[in-house]
This record gives C-alpha cells, sequence and structure tokens, in this order.
C-alpha cells in the first residue's frame, strides 16, 4: 500500500526524492502519512482537493481487497 501511494505521489510532483510516506499499521486501520516539499503541496492536494481525494479512492479499493480501512493524511511542514 505504501509503496503504491509513493509511486503516484512522486508521479506527480516536481521534488519526488523529498516525498516520503510513512505506514502506521494498526489491527483493522492503516494510516500513510504523506509528506512532500513545501513547493508540492499543492500539486499533492489540488485544486479544491481534487488530486487528495482521487489518492484516497485509489487506496481505498486497494484496501477494500485486503478487508482494511486505509486514511491518507498529508502533512504540512
Amino acid at each position: 500500500m505504501r509503496e503504491m501511494v509513493e509511486y503516484i505521489v512522486k508521479q506527480i510532483v516536481d521534488s519526488p526524492e523529498e516525498v516520503k510516506v510513512q505506514e502506521i499499521k494498526a489491527e483493522k486501520v492503516i494510516l500513510l502519512e504523506i509528506s512532500v516539499a513545501k513547493e508540492d503541496m499543492g500539486k499533492v492536494i489540488g485544486k479544491g482537493g481534487r488530486v487528495a481525494n482521487a489518492i484516497r479512492v485509489l487506496v481505498g479499493a486497494a484496501a477494500a481487497k485486503l478487508k482494511k480501512r486505509v486514511m491518507v493524511e498529508i502533512l504540512e511542514d
């Protein structure tokens, strides 16, 4: 799951080397925290949050196969 999100975000941003995705696992929930360069924050969130929501939909579909719940957070530094 972490690798998929990291790949998607790296394709969107200008500084892919600064992309960090941290995965925190619980019993039925996985939390993915995305950290990017400050100048790439707008690209990851998108206009009106559209890109962020699209990432959440993709991750949610992949998580449904695993019968898990995934939460995606974009961290501001």
